[in-house]
């Protein structure tokens, strides 16, 4: 058994050889964090839970992401509580997500469209990482939002990042053409 203070969070730790059953222990010793491990299943990541400024932001993007889903009807959108289980063999929960019907049926998959709303917690170079990692395993559009900075980075694969600052909303385009998000609950959340 691992014990980590929640001083020390998030951390990253080396589990070589890791199991499905030892990553069960993981999270079920871990239940009120995010845990993910990376494609060589050596490293496990535990991440504390947000702050409620930055919950309420995520519930924003959630709650937005629902609707466009639920008037759209072309997939299934998800939030932070889900984890995928991706082609280079690493799992990763998004703070929000869409992902098709069709890519849905294929084992492993990832979302066409991933969210990352950094957190207190979080650094910037690290949660760049988990994006470049999302567009690696087929992920088409990602927005990397940084509520401290007002700035949405959006990656595209094959693409250099593009960084978008001083914005109140954020149009989709490819898989998630026709969803648009609404930042100024996300700045300042209610």
């Amino acid at each position: 058994m691992v014990v980590i203070s929640d001083t020390y969070l998030p951390v990253t730790f080396a589990v070589p050889g890791l199991t499905d059953a030892q990553f069960d222990e993981i999270c079920e010793q871990y239940g009120a964090y995010r845990v993910e491990y990376d494609g060589s299943r050596e490293h496990v990541i535990i991440m504390p839970p947000t702050d409620d400024e930055t919950g309420s932001s995520n519930l924003s993007i959630s709650g937005q992401l629902w609707a466009w889903v639920s008037r759209v009807r072309r997939g299934r959108g998800t939030d932070s509580s889900t984890g995928f289980l991706l082609p280079d063999g690493s799992r990763m929960s998004p703070d929000a997500a869409w992902i098709s019907a069709e890519r849905r049926r294929s084992k492993p998959a990832c979302p066409e469209f991933v969210v990352e709303l950094m957190s207190a917690s979080d650094r910037r170079k690290t949660v760049h990482e988990k994006m470049l990692t999302w567009m690696e395993n087929g992920c088409l559009l990602g927005w990397m939002i940084d509520r401290r900075a007002r700035s949405v980075t959006i990656y595209r694969p094959g693409v250099e990042p593009e960084v978008l600052t001083g914005i109140d909303s954020i149009n989709g385009d490819g898989p998630v053409e026709g969803f648009m998000l609404d930042l100024t609950t996300v700045w300042d959340p209610l």
